[in-house]
């Protein structure tokens, strides 16, 4: 193996990259001990060059143009610290793999979206694409799956992968306010993207579990199939109802290989309270891997920030350093088969909040319903009469959507519900 210096060129200078400037600069000696060779940085590119990013930028050629950085001949590795799916970030990556480079990024929308072209051009060209950075920030979660559980036939996938939803939905139980009152909150800390649907309306997660579906599961990455719905619609009420009844409501990404085919689902959902996804406070991520041999493999940590990600980032640089060199999504990428998407959910426990008008018999209406739709209730609550209403929560034994589905239509023949019932899938974990 060379022993010769692994020369990066680095484009998006925002707090991961800068992060990563500052890691190799402040333990440099420990990263060419644990790999036989200093890593340097030759060139950088970003959009600014007199924005203050607390680093000296003075010893590295400069750039304007990410795609001329991608081509330098003193450039190894293209790291794309940009963001964006396609443009600059996406053309960077092309070239650099046209060019004769490794690619490390933590780009999830450009992985998600072109994950299996990219892969499939560097992989042709003898070249690799890394990417830990890219799902739960400084969890180490892809090289679990590609290398460490590599032997292991992957059962589920599960876990709580955008902290700044899961800061929003803790902050909403711990402070009793609503939604739209945390939100502004967060949003005034830059807890969330310039873009806020990225985050609460779940697609920066649904990314994530792609990329990962994929390396689990041998499939070509298919993020339009993931079953999406953000966290907009939950209220202070179904956080205080769900507590009550010994769950805690999280933006939950699931995916599993079934009978039916791949689930992909990234949807707020009941988590049991006393489970490790149930205690997760504020930002952090946590992700659950579960296999037929290795049972099951919790992963916690922070998900975003400079040093979390630029550590999973370093991971990277490193391996490609010690001379690792792996297929993109843990297996060649012309082997990874088309996703075949189940047409039904694996049946699951339902919860279930209405309104009932007060009227005698309403209860009972409404378990009629249930019973001929083969829905079978596990626990019912009702609290106190508000305006003439009942408010009515109720947890199922296993069913299927499509079930609950035909529940909803019943209540209303009954004209004793008043408003839409929220309905939550309940997970465990």
């Amino acid at each position: 193996m060379t022993t010769d210096p692994l020369r990066l060129g680095i484009a998006g200078l925002g707090t991961v990259g800068a992060g990563v400037l500052k890691m190799i600069h402040k333990n440099a000696a420990l990263i060419g001990l644990r790999t036989g060779r200093n890593i340097i940085v030759t060139a950088v590119s970003a959009q600014s060059r007199d924005k203050d990013r607390g680093v000296d930028l003075s010893g590295f050629a400069w750039e304007d143009d990410p795609v001329a950085l991608a081509k330098r001949n003193d450039v190894d590795v293209f790291v794309e610290l940009m963001g964006g799916s396609d443009g600059p970030a996406k053309d960077a990556t092309e070239a650099a793999i046209t060019a004769g480079k490794d690619v490390v990024t933590a780009n999830k929308a450009m992985l998600a979206i072109h994950g299996q072209s990219l892969a499939l051009a560097a992989e042709a060209a003898g070249r690799v694409i890394r990417f830990e950075a890219a799902v739960a920030g400084g969890i180490p979660v892809v090289k679990a799956l590609a290398e460490g559980l590599a032997g292991n036939e992957i059962t589920r996938i599960l876990g709580v992968m955008n902290g700044s939803c899961n800061y929003i939905l803790t902050r909403m139980e711990n402070a009793g306010l609503s939604y739209e009152e945390i939100f502004a909150e967060a949003e005034g800390l830059g807890y969330l993207e310039a873009d806020p649907n990225l985050d609460v309306g779940g697609i920066d997660a649904a990314h994530k579990l792609a990329i990962l579906a994929s390396i689990a599961f041998g499939t070509e990455i298919d993020f339009d199939k993931v079953v999406l719905e953000g966290i907009g619609a939950v209220t202070i009420e179904d956080i205080h109802a769900a507590a009550d009844m010994g769950y805690r409501i999280k933006l939950l990404g699931v995916a599993q290989m079934t009978g039916r085919g791949l689930e992909q689902r990234m949807t707020p959902c009941l988590v049991p309270a006393t489970s490790p996804l149930g205690q997760l406070e504020g930002g952090t991520n946590m992700v659950i891997l579960e296999g037929a041999d290795c049972g099951q493999i919790a992963l916690r940590g922070a998900g975003a920030g400079e040093g979390p990600t630029a550590s999973a980032v370093m991971s990277d640089v490193m391996d490609l350093a010690r001379g690792l060199r792996l297929s993109t999504f843990g297996q060649p990428a012309n082997t990874l088969v088309k996703t075949q998407p189940a047409t039904t959910a694996t049946p699951a426990p339902f919860y279930l909040r209405m309104q009932l008008l007060d009227k005698p018999g309403a209860l009972a209406k409404i378990a009629s319903v249930m019973g001929e739709a083969g829905v079978s209730v596990d626990r019912m609550r009702q609290y106190g009469h508000d305006a003439g209403n009942a408010p009515v929560l109720i947890v199922t034994h296993k069913t299927t959507r499509t079930a609950i589905d035909q529940v909803l239509v019943d209540f209303n023949q009954t004209q004793v519900v008043d408003g839409t019932p929220v309905v939550l899938r309940i997970e465990s974990a």
